[in-house]
């Protein structure tokens, strides 16, 4: 549903009809900005910038390049 939400042009995505299994990981949810940066979201949300490939990590199916992201993106923030 992550990746549905990113695409360009769609506005809405419903998951009525959908069961997830729990969730077992601390993460939270972000929107990113116009002149946010992995690291400066890593140091925001995890306290050190050198952290961004957390961030990478658990996003590899909307972040395909750490370098670049775009404003109107939800990522997952891993706080585990």
């Amino acid at each position: 549903m992550l990746i549905a939400g990113n695409v360009q042009g769609v506005s809405d995505v419903s998951a009525d009809q959908i069961k997830a299994p729990k969730q077992e990981a601390k993460v939270e949810y972000y929107v990113i900005e116009k002149g946010d940066t992995l690291s400066a979201i890593a140091k925001r949300f995890l306290g050190k910038a050198p952290d961004y490939p957390k961030i990478f990590d658990a996003n590899r199916e909307v972040i395909k390049d750490p370098n670049l992201i775009y404003p109107g993106q939800k990522i997952r923030i891993p706080l585990d």
